[in-house]
């Protein structure tokens, strides 16, 4: 068949071209070209358009069609029917709805003519593209805004900020649809954005299904545009960005977005105290280690930027003051160190420094970080109790000191300016027995009734100082007071001392080791021991021990019947002491009178003795009738 059926691709660009078609014969050869006789009214679809009846888009026709209505031409493939349907009879092709390029790009059909009464053929299938023509129906839009971002302040100018992107879902390979240019329309003059960036395009292998056109985002970059963005003016800038499609030209779409800055803190604020000075008062009864007072320096940055410390700069100028910083490194905090006088020092000034712990190298420029106040403190008086000369009173007298005697004195005094007259007392519950009374306006302690080291040796009161014009403001003080040892006791043998000896004694022998008692001090050390001159047993001798005892020894020549009397110890301190005593000496034997029958017991001067006072003499004293053993 000789008839050539031509299609004619209507393409973006407004160019077409002809297939080579198959001989229904067999084989392939070249067509012969022909002349056209298709009639296109366009060789696209604009993308949107809404027309009142279906539209005209283009026309197949054979040369094999010479009017007599013997041709059927077929369309078929996507859309065919629906979207695109052809009249039989001449071949037009129209669109019958709005298209949208952004859903569907591009159509392929196949055209055919056919033999009306035999359905045959009249040439092989020809299968052509209807493209999808874009126009700028789609704003810029940012899928990820509004946007948030943070920068430190005192940044240089075009520190990036942050990025943002926009979407443009029109065709970038046609026109200008989707070349966007970005430009700050709020926030100015503090941030800029690159203006000109990549425009979307064909969407690369992976990104969308066929041959979609695809949206690829665009970006902006936003920065600083001046260099002096203060936190502390201004924490927080609000930037509106706006992309706008046709290359930024009139009549371009445009879509906006906000993107809110926070300014990060520096430290590029040194401290600053609100006041060059500070005054403090505080009563002089205030004990170490109390706070006086505050003092705040000022540091408009935050976190670590505003931490302070504080320390003083007069040391000896601020005398019992210290100064510490607080747990938050606000605040300095005065400390009093020392106890107070308002009578000795009324007041106190000295300088205060605080400054930022921690520096920035890149903002020294804003220094320098600290600043000094001065600072005074009032001391205040106060009703103060009566404070005694010395905190503890120790005292001594003998023990026979009578009643009157004068013990010490103690003496305090009112601190106050004008002081009040002071009043003395002893604490009853110190002296219960009262061996003592205090003269109330001297101070003056004296005896009130007899002392007795042996029985008590010291006596622990407590005297009261109080105001006359304020009594509840009084002061004890401790008052020790010894009674001291007097030479009044005279040493006594021990009791219940029985010595004896018997007839077998050998010379020499110890026969019993007596001690002397003197309750007086030391008074052991002071006793001698020695036997009395005269009446008594001339064979026993009494050896000092040098230490309050005493040994009775048998004399070289044994012992002797004798008619002696008692043996008498004296014991005395030291040579010409007034104090001392006689004590007899009680004795035994083991032999009994019955032992000498010649002896008659009423005539034994051991019975004038008694049982307990017979004397070592008259144990060996001889008797008619024989001698005891």
């Amino acid at each position: 068949m000789a008839g050539l059926l031509g299609l004619l691709l209507a393409w973006l660009g407004g160019w077409g071209c002809a297939g080579r078609l198959a001989s229904p014969w067999g084989g392939e050869r070249p067509l012969p070209r022909a002349r056209r006789s298709w009639v296109w009214n366009q060789f696209f679809v604009i993308e949107e358009y809404a027309g009142p009846e279906p539209v005209l888009i283009g026309r197949l026709h054979t040369d094999a069609d010479r009017g007599e209505n013997r041709i059927k031409y077929v369309l078929s493939g996507e859309g065919a029917g629906t979207v695109f349907v052809i009249d039989e009879h001449t071949g037009n092709i129209h669109v019958t709805k709005t298209l949208d390029r952004e859903e569907k790009a591009q159509y392929t059909l196949l055209a055919q003519a056919l033999d009306r009464a035999s359905g045959r053929p009249l040439e092989p299938p020809s299968e052509f593209i209807i493209k999808v023509q874009d126009i700028n129906d789609n704003p810029p839009v940012f899928p990820q805004g509004p946007y948030h971002a943070t920068v430190p302040e005192m940044s240089n100018v075009g520190t990036s900020v942050i990025q943002v992107t926009a979407h443009d879902a029109d065709d970038p390979t046609y026109g200008n649809s989707a070349k966007l240019v970005y430009t700050v329309v709020e926030g100015l003059p503090f941030f800029s954005v690159d203006p000109q960036t990549a425009s979307s395009w064909m969407g690369r292998p992976g990104m969308c299904d066929g041959p979609t056109m695809c949206p690829f985002p665009s970006q902006g970059v936003v920065r600083t545009a001046v260099p002096n963005m203060d936190r502390e003016v201004q924490p927080e800038l609000r930037v509106v960005i706006q992309a706008k499609d046709m290359g930024g030209h009139a009549g371009g779409l445009s879509g906006s977005v906000t993107v809110t800055v926070t300014l990060s803190d520096v430290n590029d604020n040194p401290p600053r105290f609100p006041q060059s000075s500070y005054e403090f008062s505080v009563p002089e009864t205030t004990v170490p280690g109390a706070a006086v007072g505050r003092v705040r320096a000022l540091d408009p940055d935050e976190g670590p930027n505003a931490q302070l410390s504080y320390r003083l700069l007069d040391g000896g100028a601020a005398g019992p003051f210290t100064i510490r910083t607080d747990a938050r490194g606000q605040d300095g905090v005065l400390t009093l160190t020392q106890p107070l006088d308002f009578e000795t020092r009324r007041s106190y000034s000295f300088r205060v420094e605080a400054s930022n712990t921690q520096l920035d190298p890149q903002h020294l420029r804003h220094g320098p970080f600290k600043d000094v106040a001065t600072v005074r403190v009032a001391v205040e008086d106060a009703d103060e109790p009566p404070a005694f000369a010395r905190p503890a009173y120790r005292l001594a007298l003998p023990e026979d000191s009578p009643p009157g005697a004068l013990v010490g004195q103690v003496s305090a005094a009112d601190p106050d300016v004008p002081g009040s007259p002071i009043r003395y007392s002893i604490a009853p519950h110190s002296d219960p027995d009262g061996f003592f009374h205090i003269g109330p306006q001297d101070g003056a302690i004296r005896i009130a009734r007899g002392l007795d080291r042996e029985a008590r040796a010291w006596h622990n009161l407590t005297v009261l100082a109080a105001q006359l014009d304020s009594p509840s403001q009084a002061s004890p003080v401790p008052v020790a007071i010894e009674a001291l040892d007097v030479n009044d006791n005279a040493p006594q043998l021990a009791p219940d001392y029985e010595p004896f000896v018997c007839a077998s004694t050998a010379p020499g022998q110890l026969i019993q080791t007596i001690r002397a008692l003197d309750p007086d001090e030391d008074g052991a050390t002071r006793v001698s021991i020695r036997a009395v001159p005269g009446p008594g047993p001339t064979d026993i001798t009494v050896r000092d021990n040098k230490d309050g005892t005493a040994a009775l020894v048998l004399g070289a020549r044994g012992l002797r019947r004798t008619g002696s009397g008692p043996l008498l110890v004296y014991g005395y301190e030291g040579a010409g002491s007034p104090c001392g005593s006689l004590s007899p000496l009680g004795s035994a034997c083991g032999d009994s009178p019955g032992d000498d029958p010649a002896r008659d017991p009423g005539d034994d001067p051991d019975d004038d003795w008694g049982p307990l006072f017979r004397t070592l003499a008259e144990l060996y004293g001889s008797h008619e009738g024989g001698t005891r053993p």
